[in-house]
């Protein structure tokens, strides 16, 4: 004996176009975004560099973009560009980009999320290496130095 409120009873009682509201109804929204590539520059990020910029190159192109919409990992962009074949070319600051939560001496994936004109989400991923390494600058003396006592 069927419930009065059973799914198979609530079914066979709505009909067709019960149905599909039902389906329309208790089917999850699925939102789709447009996966990009980009291509980080440094893709190896020394904690001890004194740049200024994290750029990300991308193969979307540049008319596409609400500038406004795009973060790297939550970070806010800073400037963009076109670069010569017409696509987003968006820079953050380094700074913000050290302040990340990173593995040093490890691998370390960057994301960069924004909206198009269209209002269609767009993102993009790559690996870099963190280091924490401090510049050894050698001159031609000690270099000659070291090589004579072989």
């Amino acid at each position: 004996m069927l419930s009065k409120f059973s799914s198979d009873n609530v079914f066979k009682s709505a009909g067709f176009w019960g149905v599909l509201l039902a389906l329309i109804i208790f089917l999850p929204i699925t939102s789709f975004s447009l996966e990009i590539t980009i291509d980080v520059a440094p893709n190896v990020l020394n904690l001890q560099n004194n740049g200024q910029v994290v750029t990300i190159h991308t193969d979307i192109d540049y008319h596409l973009v609400q500038a406004s919409t795009v973060y790297l990992n939550g970070i806010a962009i800073q400037s963009y560009k076109s670069d010569l074949r017409g696509n987003f070319v968006a820079k953050f600051d380094i700074e913000a980009v050290k302040g990340l939560p990173l593995v040093i001496d490890g691998y370390n994936t960057l994301t960069m999320e924004g909206v198009t004109t269209t209002n269609e989400e767009f993102f993009g991923s790559q690996d870099i290496l963190v280091i924490d390494k401090s510049a050894v600058v050698k001159t031609r003396k000690s270099v000659d130095k070291n090589l004579s006592r072989y």
